[in-house]
Protein backbone atom coordinates (compact mmCIF):
# COMPACT_ATOMS: atom_id res chain seq x y z
CA UNK A 1 0.00 0.00 0.00
CA UNK A 2 2.90 2.21 0.99
CA UNK A 3 5.39 0.81 -0.61
CA UNK A 4 7.23 3.31 -3.07
CA UNK A 5 6.67 6.02 -0.39
CA UNK A 6 8.36 3.69 1.91
CA UNK A 7 11.14 2.72 -0.71
CA UNK A 8 11.53 6.44 -1.22
CA UNK A 9 12.51 6.52 2.81
CA UNK A 10 14.88 3.96 2.76
CA UNK A 11 16.62 5.33 -0.39
CA UNK A 12 17.03 8.88 1.18
CA UNK A 13 18.40 7.30 4.34
CA UNK A 14 22.17 7.45 4.55
CA UNK A 15 24.83 8.41 7.23
CA UNK A 16 25.63 12.03 6.40
CA UNK A 17 28.56 13.33 8.56
CA UNK A 18 28.24 16.77 7.52
CA UNK A 19 25.58 18.99 8.36
CA UNK A 20 24.63 22.64 7.70
CA UNK A 21 23.16 25.21 9.73
CA UNK A 22 19.72 24.50 8.57
CA UNK A 23 17.76 23.99 12.14
CA UNK A 24 15.75 20.83 12.92
CA UNK A 25 12.38 21.70 14.81
CA UNK A 26 11.75 20.28 17.68
CA UNK A 27 8.59 18.82 16.83
CA UNK A 28 10.73 16.41 14.06
CA UNK A 29 12.46 14.90 16.90
CA UNK A 30 9.76 14.47 19.22
CA UNK A 31 7.60 12.48 16.59
CA UNK A 32 9.94 10.70 15.60
CA UNK A 33 11.28 9.67 19.27
CA UNK A 34 7.48 8.50 19.70
CA UNK A 35 7.60 6.30 16.67
CA UNK A 36 11.04 4.91 17.93
CA UNK A 37 9.13 3.77 21.18
CA UNK A 38 6.49 1.83 19.13
CA UNK A 39 9.32 -0.02 18.06
CA UNK A 40 9.03 -3.93 18.13
CA UNK A 41 11.07 -5.01 21.03
CA UNK A 42 11.83 -8.40 23.50
CA UNK A 43 8.79 -9.41 25.36
CA UNK A 44 7.69 -5.42 25.55
CA UNK A 45 9.97 -5.04 28.41
CA UNK A 46 11.23 -1.59 26.64
CA UNK A 47 14.86 -1.60 28.33
CA UNK A 48 15.76 1.58 26.79
CA UNK A 49 16.03 4.94 27.21
CA UNK A 50 16.20 7.94 25.22
CA UNK A 51 18.69 11.29 26.01
CA UNK A 52 17.78 14.09 23.62
CA UNK A 53 20.69 16.68 23.54
CA UNK A 54 19.16 19.76 21.89
CA UNK A 55 20.84 22.84 23.61
CA UNK A 56 24.06 24.26 22.33
CA UNK A 57 25.50 23.95 25.80
CA UNK A 58 24.80 20.16 25.72
CA UNK A 59 25.70 19.87 22.18
CA UNK A 60 28.85 21.12 22.87
CA UNK A 61 29.81 18.45 25.30
CA UNK A 62 28.97 15.94 23.43
CA UNK A 63 31.45 16.65 20.55
CA UNK A 64 34.44 15.19 22.38
CA UNK A 65 32.74 12.75 23.51
CA UNK A 66 31.97 11.30 20.52
CA UNK A 67 35.78 11.80 19.80
CA UNK A 68 35.23 15.47 17.44
CA UNK A 69 33.91 13.52 14.60
CA UNK A 70 32.24 15.85 11.88
CA UNK A 71 28.77 13.98 12.14
CA UNK A 72 29.07 15.33 16.22
CA UNK A 73 30.60 18.74 15.16
CA UNK A 74 27.72 19.57 12.96
CA UNK A 75 24.94 18.28 14.50
CA UNK A 76 21.75 20.17 14.98
CA UNK A 77 20.67 17.62 17.35
CA UNK A 78 21.77 14.17 19.35
CA UNK A 79 19.72 11.33 20.74
CA UNK A 80 21.51 9.07 22.99
CA UNK A 81 19.91 5.68 22.75
CA UNK A 82 20.63 3.94 26.22
CA UNK A 83 19.78 0.14 27.14
CA UNK A 84 18.35 -0.25 30.71
CA UNK A 85 19.23 -4.19 31.58
CA UNK A 86 19.05 -3.31 35.10
CA UNK A 87 15.09 -2.30 34.98
CA UNK A 88 14.48 -5.26 33.87
CA UNK A 89 11.68 -5.80 37.40
CA UNK A 90 9.82 -2.43 36.95
CA UNK A 91 9.61 -3.03 33.50
CA UNK A 92 7.71 -6.30 34.16
CA UNK A 93 6.23 -5.18 36.98
CA UNK A 94 4.50 -2.39 34.54
CA UNK A 95 3.49 -5.31 32.09
CA UNK A 96 1.94 -7.16 34.67
CA UNK A 97 -0.36 -4.38 35.50
CA UNK A 98 -1.14 -3.81 32.45
CA UNK A 99 -2.73 -7.21 32.03
CA UNK A 100 -3.87 -7.09 35.42
CA UNK A 101 -6.20 -3.93 34.18
CA UNK A 102 -7.72 -5.73 31.41
CA UNK A 103 -9.71 -8.57 34.33
CA UNK A 104 -13.04 -8.49 34.30
CA UNK A 105 -13.14 -11.21 36.49
CA UNK A 106 -11.36 -14.77 36.29
CA UNK A 107 -8.70 -14.47 33.54
CA UNK A 108 -8.89 -15.66 30.73
CA UNK A 109 -6.05 -18.32 29.37
CA UNK A 110 -4.50 -15.58 27.51
CA UNK A 111 -4.38 -13.14 30.45
CA UNK A 112 -3.58 -16.04 32.57
CA UNK A 113 -0.33 -17.07 30.37
CA UNK A 114 0.80 -13.28 30.53
CA UNK A 115 0.58 -12.48 34.68
CA UNK A 116 3.01 -16.06 34.77
CA UNK A 117 4.75 -14.93 31.76
CA UNK A 118 5.99 -11.49 33.68
CA UNK A 119 5.82 -12.70 37.09
CA UNK A 120 7.74 -16.75 36.81
CA UNK A 121 9.30 -16.42 33.37
CA UNK A 122 10.84 -12.57 33.05
CA UNK A 123 12.77 -13.08 36.65
CA UNK A 124 13.96 -16.40 35.34
CA UNK A 125 15.50 -14.66 31.66
CA UNK A 126 16.86 -11.38 33.72
CA UNK A 127 17.99 -12.18 37.17
CA UNK A 128 21.43 -12.55 38.03
CA UNK A 129 23.31 -13.09 40.75
CA UNK A 130 26.82 -12.58 42.14
CA UNK A 131 28.06 -16.07 41.65
CA UNK A 132 26.23 -17.15 38.49
CA UNK A 133 23.67 -19.53 39.66
CA UNK A 134 21.00 -18.23 37.70
CA UNK A 135 23.30 -18.07 34.82
CA UNK A 136 24.12 -21.86 35.19
CA UNK A 137 20.13 -22.66 36.06
CA UNK A 138 19.24 -21.23 32.76
CA UNK A 139 21.84 -23.21 30.86
CA UNK A 140 21.16 -26.43 32.24
CA UNK A 141 16.80 -25.71 31.18
CA UNK A 142 18.19 -24.83 27.87
CA UNK A 143 20.61 -28.15 27.57
CA UNK A 144 18.05 -30.59 29.34
CA UNK A 145 14.50 -29.03 27.63
CA UNK A 146 16.96 -28.43 24.21
CA UNK A 147 17.60 -32.33 24.17
CA UNK A 148 13.89 -32.98 23.45
CA UNK A 149 12.32 -30.15 21.68
CA UNK A 150 13.67 -26.60 20.39
CA UNK A 151 14.09 -24.24 22.90
CA UNK A 152 15.09 -21.02 23.59
CA UNK A 153 18.58 -20.72 24.54
CA UNK A 154 19.58 -18.50 27.35
CA UNK A 155 22.64 -18.11 30.06
CA UNK A 156 24.50 -15.24 31.29
CA UNK A 157 24.97 -11.77 31.57
CA UNK A 158 26.00 -11.75 27.47
CA UNK A 159 22.93 -13.24 26.51
CA UNK A 160 20.82 -10.62 27.76
CA UNK A 161 22.81 -8.12 26.69
CA UNK A 162 22.40 -8.80 23.63
CA UNK A 163 18.66 -8.96 23.84
CA UNK A 164 18.35 -5.90 24.85
CA UNK A 165 20.94 -3.90 22.33
CA UNK A 166 18.95 -6.01 19.57
CA UNK A 167 15.65 -3.96 21.10
CA UNK A 168 17.35 -0.90 21.24
CA UNK A 169 18.80 -0.71 17.60
CA UNK A 170 15.51 -1.34 16.61
CA UNK A 171 13.96 1.58 18.03
CA UNK A 172 16.91 3.27 16.33
CA UNK A 173 16.42 2.38 13.32
CA UNK A 174 13.16 3.48 13.58
CA UNK A 175 14.00 7.01 14.57
CA UNK A 176 16.36 7.50 11.43
CA UNK A 177 13.66 6.51 9.24
CA UNK A 178 11.45 8.34 10.83
CA UNK A 179 13.85 11.62 10.60
CA UNK A 180 14.54 10.85 6.72
CA UNK A 181 10.61 10.61 6.32
CA UNK A 182 10.60 14.17 7.76
CA UNK A 183 13.09 15.31 5.16
CA UNK A 184 16.48 15.53 7.64
CA UNK A 185 19.25 13.74 7.69
CA UNK A 186 20.76 11.66 10.65
CA UNK A 187 24.60 9.62 11.07
CA UNK A 188 24.30 6.82 13.75
CA UNK A 189 27.60 7.09 16.13
CA UNK A 190 29.67 4.41 17.54
CA UNK A 191 32.67 6.06 17.88
CA UNK A 192 32.40 7.72 21.53
CA UNK A 193 33.66 6.93 25.09
CA UNK A 194 30.74 5.48 26.55
CA UNK A 195 32.18 6.00 30.36
CA UNK A 196 32.15 10.05 29.89
CA UNK A 197 28.98 9.60 28.39
CA UNK A 198 27.30 8.09 30.94
CA UNK A 199 28.93 9.88 33.66
CA UNK A 200 27.82 13.39 31.62
CA UNK A 201 24.21 11.76 31.70
CA UNK A 202 24.19 10.67 35.18
CA UNK A 203 23.43 6.77 34.11
CA UNK A 204 23.71 4.11 36.54
CA UNK A 205 26.54 1.10 36.24
CA UNK A 206 23.97 -1.27 34.41
CA UNK A 207 22.86 1.18 31.74
CA UNK A 208 25.09 0.90 28.22
CA UNK A 209 24.75 3.30 25.13
CA UNK A 210 24.03 1.44 22.33
CA UNK A 211 24.74 4.02 19.60
CA UNK A 212 24.29 8.05 19.58
CA UNK A 213 22.38 9.47 16.65
CA UNK A 214 23.51 13.33 15.42
CA UNK A 215 20.74 14.97 12.97
CA UNK A 216 20.81 17.58 10.56
CA UNK A 217 19.96 18.73 7.31
CA UNK A 218 22.49 16.71 5.89
CA UNK A 219 25.38 18.21 2.70
CA UNK A 220 26.88 16.76 -0.37
CA UNK A 221 30.11 16.37 1.63
CA UNK A 222 28.43 14.82 4.26
CA UNK A 223 27.69 11.49 2.06
CA UNK A 224 31.14 9.14 1.28
CA UNK A 225 30.41 8.61 -2.12
CA UNK A 226 27.84 6.29 -3.77
CA UNK A 227 26.08 3.52 -1.73
CA UNK A 228 26.89 0.22 -2.61
CA UNK A 229 26.42 -3.35 -1.22
CA UNK A 230 27.99 -6.80 -1.79
CA UNK A 231 25.61 -8.85 -3.93
CA UNK A 232 22.29 -10.15 -2.92
CA UNK A 233 23.66 -13.50 -3.34
CA UNK A 234 26.02 -13.00 -0.73
CA UNK A 235 23.43 -12.47 2.17
CA UNK A 236 20.16 -13.22 0.87
CA UNK A 237 19.58 -17.22 1.16
CA UNK A 238 16.07 -19.26 -0.13
CA UNK A 239 15.83 -22.31 1.84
Amino acid sequence: MYSNEFQEIVNFRRSNRVFDATKVPEEVIQKSLERAILSPNSSNMQLWEFYWIKSEGELEKFIPLCLNQQAARTAQQMVVFVTRKDKWRERAKWNLSKIKGTLVGEPNKLQKGGMDYYSKVMPLLYMNDGLGIMSTVRRLISFLVGLRKPFFRTGGSANQRIMVHKSCALAAQTFMLSISAEGFHSCPMEGFDEKRVKRTLGLPRGAEINMIISVGKGTEEGIWGPRFRVPNEEVIFVR
